[in-house]
């Protein structure tokens, strides 16, 4: 068990394929997603990955008495000033589909050469042990890769079909979930918290 001292972590998130990610890689855990305790969803007013990430976990431990774990991720692009960032899931605006975002992100970039649309995801996971918890681990993982001017493949959710992986010559949206896991932003972080939690 990755963290002994409870017997379940709950996901600060409603994001399916987010939830699917987390819980694929950390196989060992009991996560369980905060719509299971009717916890609503904290509000990310946070201007960086790591406030939002922490303001989330804190919600979530506050309602459900529970150690919890928070992840805000999102997409950073040079060209545009490293914008969506942490409003990747609203780029569009409030309520925005997937599609949206990408709709968007493809119109802001339409006029910018392929060489300078270089790009990362970026991860940033907290674990609460409680509310209350004065040090909570902290783990950040990034994907470095490049925004394409076109959506290609199924996989994925979010920003995947348009996120090109230059190692594998494929989009995001077209690796399978183990190789994903494996590369991503998410997985690096998750990674790296395993490995505080084995420290400490």
């Amino acid at each position: 068990m990755l963290f002994s001292n409870h017997q379940q972590i709950v996901l600060a998130s409603g994001n399916k394929g987010k939830i699917k990610e987390i819980q694929a890689i950390l196989k060992q855990q009991l996560v369980i997603p905060q719509s299971q305790f009717n916890v609503e969803e904290a509000e990310e007013t946070g201007s960086t990955f790591v406030e939002n990430a922490i303001i989330k976990a804190r919600n979530a431990a506050l309602h459900c008495n529970s150690a919890a774990i928070a992840d805000d991720s999102g997409l950073v692009v040079d060209a545009l000033g490293g914008a969506p960032g942490v409003i990747s899931a609203r780029y569009a605006g409030i309520g925005a589909s997937d599609q949206d975002n990408l709709l968007k992100l493809l119109k802001d970039l339409e006029d910018i050469p392929a060489e300078q649309r270089t790009a990362r995801f970026v991860c940033v996971i907290v674990l609460m042990r409680h509310a209350n918890d004065p040090l909570p681990f902290i783990a950040q993982g990034t994907w470095e890769g490049t925004i394409l001017d076109q959506p290609i493949g199924e996989n994925g959710f979010g920003y995947d079909p348009v996120f090109w992986v230059p190692s594998h010559k494929k989009a995001s949206a077209e690796l399978s979930a183990e190789v994903k896991n494996s590369l991503s932003h998410r997985g690096i972080a998750l990674a790296q918290l395993t490995q505080l939690l084995k420290n400490n």
